[in-house]
């Protein structure tokens, strides 16, 4: 056995007990050993994401894809870290990639990397959605101090002595200013109430917004890695107890698309 195979193993020892320093000790020694292996940078990036060093497990997993452009331990890795940084668009792509690569290859962590997908829409999603709200109250405030300013000028231009004028002026600034508030608050309700999701975005397994829908014989859709994880124990379908394979399933595209624009618009959802 090499010396780095050795150490990878004492690592992986370390990990299992928790011992998330000694790990990362461990597969820094075997990639000085084995600088040219991937496998050693992503076992030390995990060892990493337990350590909260995201920065480093970025350097690990950018390594790694210099070596092996299509590992998915490194995609998904990486997402991670990234989302943590709140680098919500990085995450979100290394996160799908990581997907693509793991429905490829019929891989066991399909679930796993589905939902940091759904993780990082919905953190994108709501980063964006606190950038709107400040700038949206940002705007109403900007608008406010103008009709103030209006206001004022008008009242300074009124005699001093002409009280039923600043009466009225006063009175319609009051009008104005209360318009505005009226219109920013039902905006605001109105993106309250769309909170609501469609039946058809949801998963009969999982009960999760669909990210990668695929479509049985039957004409029923379910998510890839629920139905994927479903055939694994019952080779058979969910509704019919037919037998069911996966190489009967087919993409649905047009329900998958239409999943990906009401995320992208209602992130909230994603932990429905």
């Amino acid at each position: 056995m090499s010396k780095s195979l050795q150490l990878k193993e004492e690592g992986n020892r370390h990990f299992q007990a928790g011992d998330y320093i000694g790990a990362d000790s461990l597969y820094s020694k075997a990639i000085i050993a084995d600088p040219k292996n991937p496998a050693l940078y992503t076992n030390r990036a995990m060892a990493r994401l337990k350590l909260n060093h995201w920065d480093s497990v970025i350097a690990d997993c950018e390594t790694c894809l210099s070596l092996s452009p299509n590992n998915m331990k490194a995609h998904y890795y990486l997402a991670q870290a990234q989302l943590s940084l709140r680098d919500y668009d990085a995450a979100l792509s290394n996160a799908l990639e990581a997907h693509r690569l793991c429905a490829a290859n019929n891989d066991k962590s399909l679930a796993a990397v589905t939902s940091i997908v759904l993780r990082c829409k919905k953190e994108r999603w709501a980063d964006r959605e606190k950038k709107r709200l400040r700038e949206e109250r940002e705007l109403e405030d900007r608008m406010m101090d103008l009709l103030r300013k209006d206001r004022d000028e008008m009242l300074a231009a009124v005699a001093p002595d002409d009280e039923a004028e600043k009466k009225a002026v006063e009175e319609e600034a009051e009008q104005r200013m209360t318009v505005l508030r009226n219109v920013f608050e039902a905006a605001r309700e109105q993106n309250q109430n769309k909170r609501e999701v469609p039946e058809w975005a949801i998963d009969d397994i999982s009960f999760n917004v669909m990210v990668d829908p695929v479509i049985t014989k039957t004409g029923k859709s379910y998510e890839r890695a629920s139905i994927m994880e479903h055939l694994r124990r019952h080779p058979s379908d969910p509704l019919t107890r037919d037998p069911l394979t996966p190489a009967d399933l087919r993409p649905n595209l047009a329900l998958r698309q239409a999943c990906e624009e009401f995320l992208e618009k209602n992130g909230w959802a994603a932990d429905w």
